[in-house]
């Protein structure tokens, strides 16, 4: 259990990269509303976003390929607001303890799916789209399933 015995900080790349649950919620299209500051997300998907395995096809350059990807490790303590109230990394900046679906928990990468939390083969690619279409795919993540 590193994550309860270590900082981010002192935490191995491999630590660190094992936080991730696989949910696919970080690689969607996402924006600020300007009247109240919550976070909405789209289903629209990265180019890079596999959807049926919810994992990046080229992470090692998909901050070089993808400008506005961002790197979780650099972040400030506001931009963990961009991530989903159930991913690890903002859970454990959060102070709080990762769910029980979480395969570090859960001992299954299948969990973060057969929860419901993963946005697997729920996503649409992002290309070409106008700013009225990105509205029509505002989608509430934690209602994926429902």
């Amino acid at each position: 259990m590193f994550w309860k015995e270590k900082s981010a900080a002192e935490m191995s790349d491999d630590e660190w990269e094992s936080l991730c649950d696989g949910c696919g919620r970080c690689c969607v299209w996402k924006f600020e509303d300007e009247d109240s500051a919550e976070i909405l997300y789209t289903d629209i998907r990265c180019h890079l976003f596999n959807d049926n395995t919810c994992r990046c096809t080229d992470y090692p350059q998909r901050t070089t390929i993808v400008p506005d990807c961002m790197d979780i490790r650099t972040f400030s303590d506001q931009q963990y607001s961009w991530l989903p109230e159930s991913c690890a990394y903002r859970l454990l900046h959060e102070g709080k303890p990762l769910f029980a679906w979480h395969h570090l928990i859960s001992g299954s990468k299948d969990s973060v799916h057969a929860a419901g939390i993963s946005l697997r083969k729920k996503t649409v690619c992002g290309e070409n789209f106008t700013e009225e279409d990105i509205v029509r795919h505002i989608i509430d993540p934690d209602e994926a399933d429902a």
